[in-house]
């Protein structure tokens, strides 16, 4: 009878035991995705006081965020698709987001941009943000026959590209513009071949 009632009490601890750290694990990894999903959010919200706040601890990371959001609002970025959010390891997030925007309408490519948002979450606090996309090399070609050819487009707009220059918006429709030179000059080399 003893060992019985010890085979029932061992049985009923086994099943009323939890595995609390899986639990919590799961939670703080809802925690960072929220988080995630909260800048980015903030970010094609195109209002830097509430992208700003977002940011509020990720000191180094502020100033290119916030130019690329202005240089986003401005080539009309518009989402299209917010992947899964990949979770690379314990502290940072991957959150891939597909927009369409003016510099591929320009191109006349029918492609749309993945931008790809890393960020660093600590402390359930956004400790750092970079980023990157899959520009196309066609991309690449415009952007670099717009600098050795139409230089003055972008010359003083684009000072202080990517780490907080003062004209975001004058920079990205100066590339827009000079992509669209640089398609006439695409288009009237073809019609010569």
């Amino acid at each position: 009878m003893k060992a019985k009632g010890i085979i029932i009490a061992f049985v009923f601890l086994q099943f009323s035991c939890k595995d609390f750290s899986g639990s919590q694990e799961s939670n703080d990894l809802n925690e960072k995705k929220a988080l995630a999903n909260e800048f980015v959010d903030a970010f094609y919200s195109f209002n830097s006081e509430r992208l700003d706040k977002t940011l509020s601890d990720a000191k180094t990371s502020k100033p290119n965020i916030l130019y690329y959001q202005k240089w986003a609002e401005c080539g009309n970025y518009k989402v299209l698709n917010r992947s899964a959010i990949i979770e690379e390891n314990d502290s940072t997030l991957v959150f891939p987001i597909t927009v369409k925007d003016d510099l591929m309408a320009a191109l006349d490519i029918d492609f749309n941009v993945t931008d790809t948002f890393r960020l660093t979450i600590n402390e359930s606090r956004i400790r750092s943000v970079s980023t990157s996309s899959n520009d196309p090399d066609f991309y690449y070609t415009a952007k670099d026959w717009v600098k050795e050819n139409r230089n003055e487009f972008i010359e003083v707009p684009c000072e202080g590209i990517w780490v907080g220059g003062p004209t975001p918006c004058e920079c990205i429709k100066g590339m827009i513009k000079g992509f669209g030179e640089f398609m006439e000059q695409e288009k009237s080399n073809g019609a010569e071949e």
